[in-house]
């Protein structure tokens, strides 16, 4: 089941991920009167918790500068309630979907049942954007596509905050994690830091507690044999941990047709090269 753990992630992510690289759905911050992209990003994703601030987003979110989330965080509810921002991103995201795959539409009449019952039937304690995202779920309107997005976001959600979990567990904090997957190429290394808002001097000292842990080469930033496999023990620690939704279907035969019924809109997505890769999410190619 870790196998198809992660099969069942590398189907939904590329769905939920539209709300990050499609062109309509990175002007939402400005849509909603914020600062631009980040600001409306930390708002939208953050909406689901209700009108939280830096420190706990930062702890959610586990692979931000806390600094970088601070210079949206509380500001953005000056201009947007959480309830404005969560049905804005829902409702961005669908169009982004029915754009790219007409077919989404059809789909969730056949892949609804089955998410609601992993999504139902999953532990909420210690992940707490799945527990938030699981509440939105039930206030969807009829719109078919808006209710696929937010199931699939649940999903993706909840192996975040699987990830995050095993990402403490092995001591590493985020801008560590960063430079870790990064050093294996999981994650690309250019412009990796700004995007997530270290220092310069953040970043080294980071490196420096990784080259001391044996994880990074004594010289540059390559990963060590030890490195490499601490971050393969990580992608499968959450893989095992992922694979609890995947009980209420029960036989092996339902989650293969489950990943079967979402590929074709997943290839739509993947095909009109709205996903960078390398991505700053991890999400291989799709031939990997």
């Amino acid at each position: 089941m870790e196998r198809r753990a992660r099969m069942l992630w590398l189907r939904t992510e590329p769905l939920h991920a539209v709300v990050y690289f499609h062109p309509q759905c990175r002007g939402m911050g400005r849509a909603l009167g914020l600062k631009g992209f980040w600001m409306g990003y930390f708002a939208t994703r953050a909406a689901p918790l209700g009108p939280v601030g830096p420190a706990l987003t930062a702890a959610v979110f586990s692979v931000f500068a806390p600094s970088m989330i601070a210079r949206a965080l509380p500001a953005a509810w000056d201009t947007v309630t959480p309830a404005e921002a969560v049905t804005h991103r829902t409702r961005t995201a669908a169009a982004a979907l029915r754009a790219l795959a007409p077919e989404t539409e059809e789909l969730s009449a056949r892949v609804e049942r089955p998410l609601r019952a992993m999504v139902d039937a999953a532990p909420a304690g210690a992940r707490p954007l799945f527990a938030a995202n699981r509440e939105l779920c039930e206030g969807v309107g009829p719109d078919p596509v808006e209710r696929l997005w937010q199931l699939v976001t649940t999903v993706r959600e909840y192996r975040g905050d699987a990830h995050a979990c095993v990402l403490a567990d092995h001591e590493l904090d985020g801008c560590e994690a960063l430079l870790l997957a990064a050093s294996t190429g999981r994650v690309p290394t250019e412009g990796m830091r700004q995007d997530r808002g270290w220092s310069e001097e953040e970043w080294g000292a980071a490196r420096e507690r990784l080259r001391e842990r044996g994880l990074l080469a004594p010289t540059g930033e390559t990963c060590t044999r030890r490195g490499r496999e601490q971050r393969q023990r990580i992608e499968d620690e959450t893989d095992r941990l992922s694979a609890r939704l995947l009980r209420p279907l029960e036989k092996a035969e339902d989650v293969d047709a489950l990943i079967t019924a979402l590929e074709p809109a997943v290839s739509r997505v993947l095909a009109a090269n709205v996903l960078p890769f390398p991505n700053p999410i991890g999400l291989p190619r799709p031939e990997a």
